[in-house]
């Protein structure tokens, strides 16, 4: 496996923060709501961030937290960026940063994957991001160095 090389740390400052009584949350600009901070969610806010601004994708493309079904079992992937005809292009897969990337993560979005047909995917715990394309003819995937 090749991880990518992607620094989503220093993104933090671009974050919008706010810091209440009822705890830390976090602007979202793709659901345009503020969301619990919590270490998944702060995740997830960076790779929004580094989507849109140095991988130029459009947030109306952009979809957090849908739900969908698999096998009967209603399941809810983190970010997906759609193409034009609005089927997922690139889905990814957020943990927090103290959760360590193993098989088990890649095993369910895969599943997801299966599903939802998109053609990339990405796994990511704010440390380490692991991109790769989805070869639906040849049943395998493919590490890629960079988000496509």
């Amino acid at each position: 496996m090749i991880p990518a090389d992607i620094n989503l740390e220093p993104l933090v400052r671009e974050l919008k923060i706010n810091t209440s009584e009822g705890g830390n949350k976090i602007w979202d600009p793709i659901r345009k709501k503020w969301i619990m901070l919590y270490p998944e969610e702060l995740v997830r806010q960076l790779v929004i961030c580094y989507l849109t601004k140095y991988k130029s994708y459009s947030a109306g493309r952009i979809a957090v937290e849908k739900s969908f079904l698999i096998n009967g079992l209603l399941k809810r992937y983190d970010i997906a960026v759609m193409d034009n005809l609005l089927k997922p292009y690139l889905l990814i897969e957020c943990k927090a940063f103290n959760i360590n990337i193993r098989q088990d993560v890649f095993d369910q979005i895969a599943r997801y994957q299966s599903t939802l047909d998109s053609t990339y995917l990405m796994v990511t715990n704010g440390a380490q991001t692991f991109c790769f394309y989805a070869d639906h003819e040849k049943k395998q995937y493919l590490f890629l160095s960079d988000i496509p």
